[in-house]
């Protein structure tokens, strides 16, 4: 496992939005571990923060737009994959208005600072998401297809195909993470000449220019379509080069529209919040596909994190809390008592036990002659190992209740039979605020996962009348 990183020091650089066509300085700060990445809108009221984080991806039109609080950011794909590349993990990126800037339309410029500012280990260490078995996404309207297989570090592959007798089929690939300054960091973003016409006419593109992109010019145009292109871009005169590339720019690698995607590919999958290792292979790749591939490595990742917090359960050690403390807790008694004691707990999480046996009340009923544990009463098993932490916080936990508000997203994953020892770990998601309790409770029968759900209750005072 290896240590999270920031950068050593500020830097900054300017440059013009894409789409918005506006000056923007965008500056790099170091952050501490687990700080993640994040966007600040300097220019707005309050300075909001945004996550860079899949839940806050608010389009992929044209590029990946992050938004929170009313505040956006567009065009992030650039620099986060410099980020990526670079291995950076932690840092606020201080912003001055709604689009990074495209700079030369690649992320060689943002590496090129990134480098400046330095790399520095944190004494934190870095979660990886580790590609277990394959994983795959496709999207049947536009042909994109995305796979994560096993492998021993972070590689990617990507193929494009674009049906067109200009820009034929390509493909590029990127080994390891070491390769991707001098291999992908600067290959620029690519448009075909219908395209920006059509850009043009929509008001995007006001900070495009022809030199932070590659035009290539998939139809015959005559010269005077060309002079009047040019005088429209500001240009002294244009030209379609060899294999309709328009003379403004010179190919960085014959296959750079395939290495941008592979780019693209990098900066998306960074909205994950974790590195990967596993191989990535695209076909086709677009910001859409891309975000929604990346939700199914988010979720894998949560799998992970679970599987990684399965509490470490010793009968031998006597219990924080009994059975007998509990009870004077909660109002719960037999049959409808499913905690059994309290074997760990810090001011953020709680484990509870609960024995399964064949002297269940429920039992009687429930699935006779093949006796289950129900679904819905190991949610309320783990509500109860909740209820006891959240009211042990309480000065006199003996005269409060916690009564259920929501229960979201449950999973039962495998089934819990008498004599199973079922772990209960409830964790807060958010600070309790106004008796308000958000958690995220997983039951755990060894190293498999029984159920899992996200829990809403509040703290109320108890009648005693």
């Amino acid at each position: 496992m290896t240590n999270q990183h920031t950068i050593r020091k500020s830097v900054e650089l300017e440059g013009v939005g894409l789409h918005t066509g506006e000056p923007v300085k965008l500056v790099f700060l170091p952050a501490p571990a687990d700080h993640g990445i994040r966007f600040q809108r300097v220019d707005l009221p309050g300075k909001p923060i945004i996550k860079a984080d899949l839940g806050m991806v608010m389009s992929t039109n044209r590029g990946t737009t992050l938004s929170s609080e009313g505040a956006a950011v567009s065009t992030v794909e650039h620099v986060l994959s410099s980020l990526h590349g670079m291995e950076i993990d932690n840092v606020l990126m201080e912003i001055d208005g709604p689009e990074v800037p495209i700079m030369d339309g690649s992320a060689r410029l943002f590496v090129r600072a990134l480098e400046e500012a330095g790399r520095e280990a944190q004494d934190a260490e870095r979660e990886v998401l580790e590609v277990t078995e394959p994983i795959s996404y496709y999207d049947p309207d536009t042909g994109s297809e995305l796979l994560a297989l096993p492998a021993d570090f972070f590689q990617v592959t990507t193929l494009v195909d674009f049906g067109s007798p200009i820009l034929g089929p390509q493909y590029a690939s990127m080994q390891s993470l070491q390769d991707y300054k001098t291999e992908i960091a600067p290959c620029r973003t690519f448009v075909f000449l219908h395209e920006l016409e059509m850009l043009a006419q929509q008001d995007l593109i006001k900070g495009g220019d022809l030199d932070n992109a590659i035009v290539i010019a998939d139809r015959l145009l005559s010269q005077e379509e060309l002079d009047h292109l040019a005088q429209k871009l500001g240009k002294p005169s244009i030209k379609v080069e060899r294999e309709g590339v328009l003379n403004t720019t010179q190919l960085h690698f014959q296959n750079e529209p395939a290495r941008h995607k592979l780019l693209d590919v990098i900066g998306d999958l960074t909205l994950i919040g974790a590195p990967i290792k596993g191989k990535i292979v695209a076909t086709k790749p677009g910001h859409k596909a891309n975000i929604e591939f990346a939700r199914l490595l988010k979720k894998c990742l949560q799998d992970q994190r679970k599987l990684g917090n399965i509490p470490k359960y010793d009968p031998d050690l006597p219990p924080i809390i009994n059975v007998k403390q509990i009870m004077n807790m909660l109002p719960h008694r037999y049959p409808f008592l499913f905690v059994d004691k309290i074997v760990e707990m810090t001011d953020k999480y709680v484990v509870g036990v609960k024995n399964v046996t064949m002297n269940e009340a429920f039992f009687q009923g429930h699935f006779p002659g093949n006796p289950v544990f129900p679904g819905v009463l190991q949610l309320e098993a783990l509500a109860q190992a909740g209820g006891v932490f959240v009211l042990s916080l309480q000065e006199d936990p003996g005269n409060w209740d916690t009564y259920f508000l929501k229960i979201e997203n449950a999973k039962f994953k495998n089934m819990v039979f008498p004599g199973d020892t079922l772990l209960l770990r409830c964790e807060l998601t958010a600070p309790i605020r106004r008796g308000i309790v958000q958690m995220s409770a997983t039951a755990y029968v060894g190293s498999k996962i029984a159920s899992e759900a996200e829990m809403t209750a509040q703290i109320v005072k108890r009648n005693k009348e």
